[in-house]
């Protein structure tokens, strides 16, 4: 949860719906580990609950602290444990041997918290393979404990990791592994000899909520689901795909006070303002004629430079300039000066590390906005363009790479449907040529997008709160 802690896109996914979700009447509250590393500085009135909180764990119970405050304004209780303080307290929130451990003990202390409280939540929301638990866990156990009307919703943010583990294991938290150790229930498809996390979470839950900005509910189970397409075909109907969105409070040019002048789509004239501002801001020639092309990567692939190599090559030709942003790895910095070092140019800038204000005034200042994926669930680059009035064009060397990459399907998001009419199956010489040739055709598109609503409190938050609300009456 951000800002107490950042790891991927679960991150800003869990603080941007819940805040969605109480800003539309929903009572929101968040359970987190007590990782060494939160941010504690971010939690207002956090406080240790005196009473008595314990959990089953390898046949046992054990002792938790239990800590609540508030973020942002959603509650918050973190869990402490005791006895194997071991598990959250290191240096990374995942990647280690005992992460099956690690995340089983938390989900059962999560439950048997919920238990003991006498919280009575309409829906328990599990997330990817790490929660995913939760699901076998509640319907075998907890269930019976005065939860009778609580449901179970899982959100999967990343299907590639599912993590595979010995049934034995299952009986650290009480489950028992011969009764879940079948093909309809945790059993792995591919290795029988195994459980997958996972996929248990799928069978257990009564809505499956995928996270695809771009794909088709179709294309995730038959060719992104990375093995676990027989169980989502089988469960499909409990299956919907959400977009991601972004935080539409800190990332609107009408409101933005990191500009040199705010806009918004009824008055262009500060866009005009923010270009000369960064175009003076890095040396470059102050023309508001020349189209400004702006990149922000993350994690820069092979992939990706010779595709930027490409896109340089082809925009020398016309007055276009460059600023290019890699923001988060040193190896992703070093990669873009292998970009930098042929193509040193007048109209090229490279900028190393992270800088906020810098990056809000590249939104603005630019006309276009190279992305390495439409579906950009960390850095938002793609939504936060179309709100800055910048047009999202995937960087591809080839022209008609990244045409129809959506299928025609109903069930995709209107995020999906949107940016393949407008700018998904654009090249960057086909989104120049339309803003010399075509300037009026163009400005149309720039202000259709810029009157769009992606952020979290729309498409992301109504298909979560209608899907909370399909379970609450099951």
């Amino acid at each position: 949860m951000a800002p107490l802690v950042s790891v991927g896109s679960l991150a800003s996914y869990v603080t941007g719906l819940s805040c969605a979700l109480q800003r539309k009447g929903h009572l929101v509250e968040v359970i987190l580990p007590k990782y060494s590393n939160l941010d504690l500085d971010e939690v207002q009135g956090l406080q240790e609950i005196e009473a008595e909180c314990y959990s089953y764990f390898n046949g046992q119970l054990h002792g938790n602290r239990i800590w609540t405050g508030v973020v942002y304004g959603i509650g918050v209780t973190l869990i402490q444990p005791l006895y194997y303080s071991s598990f959250f307290n290191r240096e990374r929130v995942y990647g280690y041997s005992d992460d099956f451990e690690r995340f089983t003990y938390f989900s059962r202390a999560s439950l048997d918290y919920i238990v003991k409280s006498g919280k009575q939540p309409d829906v328990i929301h599990i997330h990817n393979w790490e929660t995913a638990i939760i699901g076998p866990l509640f319907w075998d156990i907890i269930v019976k404990q005065g939860l009778e009307g609580t449901r179970v919703l899982l959100t999967c943010h990343d299907l590639n990791s599912q993590c595979l583990e010995h049934p034995e294991k299952l009986a650290l938290c009480g489950l028992d592994p011969a009764r879940l150790h079948r093909p309809d229930r945790l059993q792995d498809t591919t290795k029988a000899h195994l459980v997958n996390v996972l996929k248990g979470g799928v069978v257990y839950s009564n809505k499956v909520v995928i996270m695809s900005s771009i794909h088709s509910k179709g294309r995730v189970i038959h060719s992104l689901s990375h093995g676990l397409d027989h169980t989502l075909n089988i469960h499909k109907n409990k299956v919907v795909i959400a977009p991601c969105g972004f935080d539409n409070c800190t990332w609107d040019p009408s409101t933005d006070n990191f500009l040199p002048q705010q806009y918004s789509v009824k008055d262009m004239k500060g866009k005009a303002v923010c270009k000369a501002a960064l175009q003076q801001h890095l040396g470059l020639s102050e023309h508001s004629s020349t189209i400004l092309v702006g990149c922000i990567f993350s994690k820069v692939s092979d992939v990706d430079l010779e595709n930027l190599r490409a896109v340089f090559r082809k925009a020398r030709r016309i007055d276009v300039q460059f600023i290019i942003k890699g923001i988060s790895k040193i190896s992703s910095v070093n990669k873009l000066g292998l970009v930098h070092e042929p193509l040193k140019d007048k109209n090229v800038r490279f900028i190393d590390g992270h800088d906020e204000k810098q990056s809000h005034l590249i939104f603005a200042g630019s006309d276009i906005i190279l992305c390495q994926s439409f579906h950009d669930p960390v850095l938002q680059v793609p939504l936060k363009a179309l709100k800055y009035g910048a047009a999202p064009i995937a960087v591809n060397s080839n022209d008609d790479g990244f045409r129809n990459f959506v299928e025609h399907d109903y069930e995709t998001t209107n995020f999906s449907r949107f940016i393949s009419s407008t700018f998904g199956n654009m090249s960057i010489t086909q989104a120049l040529d339309e803003i010399r040739n075509n300037p009026s055709k163009w400005k149309r598109k720039i202000m259709d997008a810029m009157e769009m609503d992606f952020s979290w409190d729309a498409e992301c938050c109504d298909i979560h709160a209608s899907a909370y609300t399909a379970i609450k009456n099951l």
